[in-house]
């Protein structure tokens, strides 16, 4: 008694640490925990990297550390600050205009997209050129010579001239010495899609290209070894620019230079994150009904350990301890195993971002330890802290020392904090709030649900016509409702999260892929004259291309808001600045663009007077439904009123505007024509198409379009291997719901085989139990599902859904098999045992 009295609790808790873990115990707790370490983890640490990896990209793409971008030669202020700083600086100036082959070389025409950079450039990352097409590019710290130029490959074959020729710009003739195969600064403005001429600063006065009048980007680069210098200059261009104190000029970023991968990669995220999402809340159900079996099974040891003297205090911070040590244990598992599996995705995602990711941080290993302990917590410890307050007197009397709705303090701050650290893991407060937020509801709506079925239950079935396997299992159910709630809840939310992932595998994902599919436009032309439309169209259709997008493309001026005249100066955001100051690209279309939904008002076809627009638009200038807009097209003032506003997937790949008439024909307005189709597989079809219609800029868009199509195949197979993480949580819940009340069948089914129940009607008992709680699990979290789905979809993923309305019904039917599946797993031996062994434990 002495010794038993002076046991301290550190050693009490590692002696039922040791008993627990030799008795396979703590077996589901340490899956559970492990498997949602291990997802968050290998999500955690190739995120870390990936991100770590861009922005080490994002200063090649850029050219520099930073870049000041404006519409007239960079200020001054900005260069002296940079010299101050000890920051080297690069300046560039780019702009679209005409190349030509000389006369003797058949005189062709092309719109290109000029750029003169100096001897600093490129500060980030290297241009890579080569003098022959068949041949792969070389890094070379040079840049133009003074009298030559470099060009994309294409130009060449649309002009039909070759490196050495002469290439006419303005009014100078300049030697192409060689092709360019990579340019670390591109962008993505439509321009930059045309192909590209590169020469000396020193040469651009001799083009007479630069007139007061021309609309040249300038870029102002610098980029430095010393990061808190660079920071000091982004700091202060940020506050210039901010304060209005220069106009014109903004601070360049990858968001804006790469818009169509931006989001690509934002969507490929948030996959990803919303299956490790649904691991880790799988897993704190687990641990949540594993605890409570464990604590179930301890009750009768914990009030021997009254009886020996051990106060509830030495008794509640030996499980503690067991708890801390067994989750610490779990997390680290998990960790090594999550750092194992991101390197899966880093290979899956191979060729994403260049060259080799840098190392990982040390963050994903804290916060794998975080979310396992956080489980343990918030969600083991709960039930387990009542072992302490069981009485002695339960040696004696098994009705003494059951479970009470207590450690609710514990469970909430738990609850709370576990909640915060998927927030954190989701990086987006939408997709945390929806998933968590949609978990949470989810298990109030299924124990509400579970509670007033079971209560329903007795009244539907006629004890009296009823076969007898289902009377005695509705007495089952209803004899014991608060486990009948607790196991339909926690079958609801494992079949939920599966439920979710399947439909995440299937339709959210081919609606992803519906958005660019394989067949998607990779050519843009304009500038199609009028009088070309028929010629144009008929060329398309004759070289086999039946499916294209054909819009007009007006040029108009916004001049006035209801009847108030507009200016930059009457705006804030400097986007909307620049959007005021230059030109719309407008259309019209009796029918709305199939690639575009309606999201306020309605689109009526041949409606007078009337427009439509997109929504990120109207949220920059402040527009609404109702407003009436005044264009000035051409020197023609034409006036009309929103009446709906559309949403637009900027990464489709197809053609899309920010301002839309709702008229098959508009009168009286100069226009050209759009086209955008997926070019045949023919040789010369391009050459041969801007030969037979000279002034159309014809934009390849190949590269573009198989870059993101590379991603949503990558992303596709990572999601697909990581949902194998998520499945074996789900399926760790549905065995730990079902073996919840092991022992409790186990009483009742001795009981009744004592009195003389066969087997086999026992085992139609147990299978009807099961199949009618997870028809019922499955049907709810199939209808929970679909609405998480669709809110999923529209406010996270960003594209319109819409689940099957076959759904509910196979996620009951799924639901029944699992359950039945679960239940002959781990209820097997339930059967099997001996009549007298399972009174006798009954007795103990």
């Amino acid at each position: 008694m002495s010794n038993s009295r002076s046991i301290s609790a550190w050693a009490l808790g590692w002696r039922t640490l040791w008993r627990d873990v030799r008795a396979g115990e703590l077996r589901l707790l340490i899956v559970a925990v492990t498997l949602a370490v291990a997802a968050l983890t290998s999500v955690g640490f190739f995120s870390d990297r990936l991100q770590s990896g861009l922005q080490r990209d994002a200063l090649q793409l850029l050219g520099g550390d930073v870049v000041v971008v404006s519409d007239n030669a960079t200020p001054d202020v900005f260069v002296r600050e940079a010299q101050k700083l000890g920051l080297r600086g690069s300046s560039t100036m780019s702009f679209p205009t005409m190349a030509r082959a000389s006369d003797e070389q058949g005189g062709e025409s092309k719109l290109v997209a000029l750029k003169s950079v100096d001897a600093a450039y490129p500060l980030r990352g290297n241009v890579q050129t080569t003098t022959q097409t068949s041949q792969a590019g070389a890094i070379t710290k040079d840049i133009p010579a003074a009298g030559e130029a470099w060009v994309d490959a294409p130009l060449l074959e649309s002009l039909g001239i070759a490196v050495g020729d002469p290439l006419l710009l303005g009014d100078a003739s300049l030697k192409i010495s060689r092709i360019i195969t990579l340019e670390p600064d591109r962008g993505a403005g439509f321009m930059s899609f045309a192909p590209r001429v590169l020469i000396n600063t020193q040469d651009l006065k001799a083009t007479g290209l630069v007139q007061p009048a021309s609309r040249i980007t300038y870029r102002y680069a610098v980029a430095g070894d010393v990061p808190r210098a660079v920071e000091q200059f982004k700091d202060f261009a940020t506050k210039l620019v901010d304060g209005h104190e220069v106009r014109g000029v903004r601070v360049e970023s990858l968001d804006s230079g790469r818009p169509e991968m931006h989001q690509t990669l934002v969507r490929a995220q948030n996959f990803l994150n919303l299956v490790a999402l649904l691991a880790a809340l799988l897993s704190a159900v687990a641990v949540a009904l594993a605890a409570r079996g464990f604590a179930n099974e301890h009750l009768d040891a914990s009030a021997m350990l009254r009886v020996l003297g051990q106060s509830q205090r030495t008794i509640a911070w030996a499980y503690a301890i067991e708890f801390a040590l067994i989750g610490l244990f779990a997390s680290l598992l998990g960790v090594a195993l999550g750092f194992a599996v991101h390197y899966v995705f880093v290979w899956m995602f191979a060729g994403l971002v260049n060259a080799v990711l840098p190392a990982a941080t040390f963050w994903p290993v804290l916060f794998g330890l975080g979310v396992g302990l956080t489980l343990m917590f918030a969600f083991g410890l709960p039930p387990v802290l009542q072992l302490a307050q069981v009485p002695p007197l339960r040696v004696i009397r098994r009705d003494l020392g059951t479970f009470k709705p207590a450690s609710l303090l514990v469970l909430g701050l738990g609850m709370l904090g576990f909640a915060v650290l998927l927030m954190a893991v989701s990086r987006d407060l939408t997709l945390g709030g929806i998933a968590v937020g949609g978990f949470a509801a989810a298990v109030v709506l299924f124990a509400v649900m579970a509670w007033l079925a079971v209560k329903a239950l007795r009244r539907v079935v006629n004890e009296a016509t009823a076969p007898r396997w289902l009377v005695l299992a509705t007495r089952q159910i209803s004899a014991r409702p608060a486990y009948a709630v607790v196991q339909v809840s926690s079958l609801s939310v494992g079949l939920l999260a599966l439920v979710l992932l399947v439909l995440l595998r299937t339709d959210l994902i081919s609606s992803w892929q519906k958005a660019t599919p394989p067949d998607a436009p990779n050519r843009f032309v304009i500038n199609v004259l009028p009088e070309q439309a028929e010629g144009f169209q008929q060329a398309l259709k004759t070289a086999g291309v039946q499916k294209f997008d054909w819009y007009p493309m007006i040029r108009g001026r916004l001049v006035a808001v209801n009847g108030k005249e507009v200016s930059p100066d009457d705006y804030a955001e400097d986007r909307a600045k620049r959007l005021v100051d230059r030109e719309f690209n407008l259309s019209n279309a009796a029918e709305p663009p199939e690639h575009n939904m309606i999201v306020g008002g309605a689109w009526k076809a041949e409606e007078p007077g009337a427009l439509s627009v997109e929504e990120g638009i109207a949220k920059t200038l402040g527009l609404k439904l109702g407003d009436t807009l005044r264009f000035d097209i051409g020197g023609i003032q034409n006036e009309a009123k929103i009446t709906s506003l559309r949403k637009v997937d900027w990464a489709s790949m197809r053609a899309n505007f920010f301002v839309m008439y709702p008229v098959a024909h508009l009168p009286d307005v100069p226009a050209t024509y759009l086209a955008a189709y997926r070019a045949p597989d023919k040789a010369g079809f391009d050459n041969a198409l801007v030969h037979a219609f000279p002034n159309i800029t014809n934009v390849d868009m190949s590269a573009t379009l198989k870059q993101v199509q590379t991603v949503l195949g990558q992303v596709i197979r990572a999601v697909e291997f990581l949902f194998g993480f998520t499945l074996a949580a789900g399926l760790v819940v549905l065995f730990a719901a079902v073996t919840a009340t092991r022992e409790e069948r186990a009483r009742e089914f001795a009981i009744m085989r004592a009195v003389g129940a066969r087997a086999q009607l026992l085992r139609q008992v147990q299978r009807a139990e099961l199949a009618g709680v997870g028809l019922l699990a499955g049907f709810l979290a199939s209808i929970v599902a679909v609405a998480v789905g669709w809110a999923l979809a529209r406010y996270v993923f960003d594209f319109s859904w819409n689940a099957p309305l076959w759904v509910p019904l196979a996620g009951a039917v799924c639901g029944a098999l699992l359950a039945l599946a679960a239940g002959w797993w781990g209820l097997r031996e339930v059967l099997r045992r001996p009549v007298v062994d399972t009174l006798r434990r009954a007795a103990q």
